[in-house]
């Protein structure tokens, strides 16, 4: 696909609804060719909603990274049973994540930001990447006013990292919508939401965020701002 079918896309999708972004974006690269990858935040939860309403037959994944909060694994088994769906697990090589943590202890993350990255690749990127590998699209909870790293987030994109494309459905969604929307159709969320955690990664990487601050200031909170993206949506080859 063009550059120029891209923009007329994202053209044709501009100002439109979740729903009919998704229902155009898997008419075009195909159910079987297109996956959602969720980390059951609240954006994530509510597009699960609304694949299931739309029964768009695309199947969901998820990365465990063998460090995520309990809560998680708590609203992945919620949403399995709420929706009836099966939701596909995947894991980082042991051996990767053995030797890593040999080399520079189980806490490097917070030693530097090339070592924080390196934890993220092996446990985050390099199972993202073998899944990615087999298909032509995939959809994320990416909205533009998360964080100053993505304020350029469009319905549909290139994704460089990774060589494929990437649908946005909440690309312009409101941090209030996404809550009125999940308050109106009783979607199952992650009880971390509501204990200040308005962005959910792994437990030791993950904190509550003060009055005023970023939405992301919680991840990766001793980084500077432009630093928070783990590797999976920043953007460049790696």
């Amino acid at each position: 696909m063009s550059s120029q079918t891209v923009e007329r896309l994202n053209e044709e999708l501009s100002g439109k609804s979740p729903d009919v972004i998704l229902r155009r974006a898997v008419e075009f690269f195909g159910a079987a060719s297109t996956a959602f990858a969720s980390s059951f935040g609240a954006e994530d939860q509510v597009i699960t909603d609304i694949l299931h309403k739309e029964k768009l037959g695309v199947s969901v994944f998820t990365l465990d990274t063998g460090r995520l909060p309990q809560e998680t694994y708590d609203v992945l088994d919620a949403t399995r049973k709420h929706y009836g769906i099966q939701v596909e697990v995947l894991f980082p090589e042991s051996s990767a994540v053995a030797a890593m943590q040999t080399l520079h202890g189980p806490n490097l993350f917070y030693e530097s930001v090339e070592y924080r990255r390196e934890c993220c690749r092996i446990r985050k990127v390099m199972p993202l990447r073998n899944k990615l590998s087999t298909l032509k699209a995939w959809i994320c909870g990416l909205r533009r006013e998360q964080s100053v790293t993505r304020t350029a987030v469009t319905p549909i994109e290139w994704d460089t990292a990774f060589g494929l494309y990437k649908i946005n459905p909440l690309a312009e969604a409101t941090e209030e919508w996404v809550w009125e929307y999940i308050r109106t159709h009783k979607v199952p969320f992650n009880a971390l939401h509501e204990q200040g955690y308005p962005s959910i990664g792994c437990a030791p990487c993950t904190r509550a965020v003060k009055p005023g601050e970023d939405i992301r200031a919680g991840r990766w909170w001793w980084e500077m701002a432009e630093h928070r993206e783990c590797g999976l949506h920043r953007g460049e080859k790696q």
